[in-house]
C-alpha cells in the first residue's frame, strides 16, 4: 500500500497519525496518507517567506518554461509519489477509485491541468492583460504613457483548502507558481492525487521544494489554514462562500447555479441547442460549478424538460473503468440517501414534475456506495424552491419563466449561456450583477476559455496595484 507523507516546505514528513484511503466500491485500502494538525501548520506559516523567496531566485521566463515542462510531466511521466513511483495509469486508477468518479472522466480532468500549465503564458497575459510580468516580480516599472505602476505581491504564498469533487478545480491555483508566489496546500481526504502529482511534477521540472508545502489533516488545518493565510482559497458549499463573503484575504468557491436562458426569439426552435444543454447538464457527472442547474424559458418548458429525461433518464449506472460510465459515486452512501431525501422534497413541491420518474428509480445503492441518476423536472414558475436548487449530480430543473422576469429572478449565477438575437436584452444581460461568466450564443455551460478569469481574476486577488513615483537625486553641490 503505498505511504504519502506530508510536504513541510519541501521536506518530507511522516507522521504517526495516518489516515487510510479506501476504494470506494471494494474497500480495499489503497494509500496511508499523514496527517498534520493545525498546530504544527501554523508553526511552519513562519517559514512562509522562504516559499516566495526561493521562486524569486528565478525569472518569470524561467518560472514559466518549468511550469509548462511541469504540465508535461504531470500528464505523461511516472513521479515520485510518497515512497513509490506513480505512472499516469496508476494515478487514474487511484483518483477513480477513492473519489468515485469513472476513470475517462479523471482522464479528462487530468488533461484540464495539463492544459493551463501548458499554456500559462497564455493565460498569464491574458489576466494581466498584456503586463510585463517582470513588474510583478519588481514590484514596479513602466508600462508605458511615462507612467511607473506598481504591483504589490499581498502574500508569499496561496492557500488552498481543496476539495474532493472534481479535480478540475485544482486549475484554478496553479498560475500562482509562474507569479513566484509559492503553494501551501491542505489536500481533500479522498482527492490527494492531483495535489501531490502536480506538486511532484513543479519539482521534477526544476522548481525548488521549499516553495511547496501540502498538509493533509482535519478540518483544523483548514481553519489555520484560513485564518493565518494573506490569501486562500476554499471550495465548499454555499454556507461555505456565505461565511467568507466579503473577506479580502478568501476566496470562496462554492456552488455554481450555472444556467441557461433562451430568449423568446429563438425559444421555438430549441430542439436546435438540445446537443449544448445535454452536455451543460450531464459534463463529469454534474459535479461541476459550471455545470447547468437550471434551464428557463418563456414557452416550450414542457418539451424542453421532456426531451432532456428522454436523453439522460435512462443512463444507467456502470463500472468506473467503463469508457461510457458517466455517473459518478457517492462514496459516502449516506451523503447519497441524504441528497435524496431532499431532491424528492423538491419534486413534491405544487408546480413541479419529475420528468425522469419513468425511467426507473434514482437512488441506486451500493454495499458500499451509491448513486443517483439523473434527475430533469419541469417546474411552471421561478417562486418554486427547487428553482434555486443545485445537487452534485446531474440533476436540473427547466423553468417556465417570461423573459421579462428572468433577471430579476435568477439570483446568483457562476455561468449563464443565453440563447438570444435580442440586442436590448443582450445589453441587460451583460450589465447584471449576478452574472460572472456570460456566454452569448450556444455554448454548453462547462466549456470554459482558459484565457479568461473564473470567479474574479487571480491577479486582482494577489496583487494591489498602488501609485508609485520616482524622481532623480539631486546631485550633491
Amino acid at each position: 500500500m503505498l505511504t504519502i507523507p506530508a510536504l513541510r516546505w519541501g521536506k518530507p514528513y511522516k507522521s504517526l497519525e495516518t489516515q487510510d484511503i479506501y476504494h470506494f466500491d471494494t474497500g480495499e485500502p489503497i494509500a496511508k496518507l499523514s496527517t498534520v494538525n493545525g498546530g504544527m501548520l501554523q508553526l511552519d506559516m513562519r517559514k512562509a517567506s522562504g516559499a516566495r523567496a526561493a521562486l524569486k531566485q528565478l525569472s518569470t521566463t524561467e518560472l514559466i518554461e518549468r511550469c509548462k515542462r511541469a504540465g508535461q510531466l504531470f500528464e505523461t511521466s511516472t513521479l515520485a509519489i510518497g515512497d513509490a513511483s506513480q505512472t499516469v495509469e496508476d494515478f487514474i486508477h487511484q483518483q477513480s477509485a477513492s473519489t468515485g468518479l469513472p476513470e475517462h472522466m479523471c482522464r479528462l480532468n487530468m488533461k484540464k491541468n495539463a492544459f493551463v500549465l501548458a499554456n500559462i503564458d497564455k493565460i498569464l497575459d491574458a489576466l494581466t492583460r498584456g503586463l510585463d510580468l517582470d513588474i510583478l516580480s519588481r514590484g514596479y516599472g513602466e508600462e508605458g504613457r511615462n507612467v511607473t505602476v506598481s504591483y504589490q505581491c499581498q502574500t508569499p504564498f496561496l492557500g488552498a483548502v481543496l476539495p474532493n469533487n472534481s479535480p478540475g478545480v485544482h486549475t484554478l491555483w496553479l498560475p500562482a507558481v509562474a507569479l513566484q508566489i509559492g503553494l501551501l496546500l491542505k489536500p481533500g481526504s479522498q482527492e490527494p492525487w492531483t495535489p501531490y502529482r502536480m506538486v511532484s511534477a513543479f519539482i521534477e521540472a526544476g522548481l525548488p521544494p521549499e516553495a511547496f508545502g501540502l498538509y493533509p489533516g482535519g478540518h483544523d488545518v483548514g481553519q489555520a489554514l484560513l485564518t493565518r493565510s494573506p490569501r486562500s482559497m476554499i471550495f465548499g458549499s454555499a454556507q461555505t462562500v456565505q461565511q467568507y463573503h466579503g473577506n479580502p484575504r478568501v476566496q470562496a468557491h462554492g456552488p455554481g447555479f450555472s444556467k441557461i436562458l433562451i430568449g423568446d426569439d429563438v425559444v421555438d426552435r430549441w430542439e436546435d441547442f438540445l446537443d449544448m444543454m445535454v452536455e451543460s447538464v450531464y459534463s463529469n457527472s454534474g459535479r461541476s460549478c459550471v455545470n447547468c442547474s437550471g434551464i428557463w424559458a418563456s414557452r416550450h418548458t414542457e418539451a424542453i424538460a421532456a426531451a432532456l429525461a428522454e436523453r439522460l433518464g435512462g443512463i444507467d449506472v456502470l463500472p468506473p473503468t467503463d469508457p461510457n460510465a458517466g455517473l459518478a459515486a457517492f462514496t459516502n452512501a449516506a451523503m447519497a440517501t441524504g441528497t435524496w431525501a431532499m431532491v424528492e422534497k423538491d419534486l413534491a413541491e405544487a408546480g413541479v414534475t419529475d420528468c425522469t420518474a419513468g425511467f426507473g428509480p434514482r437512488l441506486v445503492e451500493k454495499e458500499r456506495c451509491a448513486y443517483l441518476r439523473p434527475v430533469i423536472a419541469h417546474v411552471d414558475s421561478a417562486d418554486r424552491e427547487i428553482a434555486k436548487k443545485e445537487y452534485m449530480f446531474p440533476f436540473c430543473p427547466v423553468v417556465r419563466c417570461a423573459q421579462k422576469d428572468m433577471l430579476s429572478k435568477i439570483g446568483s449565477t457562476l455561468v449563464c449561456t443565453v440563447l438570444t438575437e435580442d440586442e436590448a436584452w443582450i445589453g441587460q444581460l451583460t450589465d447584471s450583477v449576478d452574472i460572472d461568466r456570460l456566454n452569448v450564443g450556444p455554448i454548453a455551460t462547462n466549456r470554459l476559455n482558459w484565457l479568461q478569469p473564473h470567479e474574479g481574476n487571480l491577479i486582482d486577488f494577489l496583487f494591489r496595484s498602488r501609485a508609485y513615483q520616482i524622481a532623480p537625486m539631486p546631485v550633491p553641490v
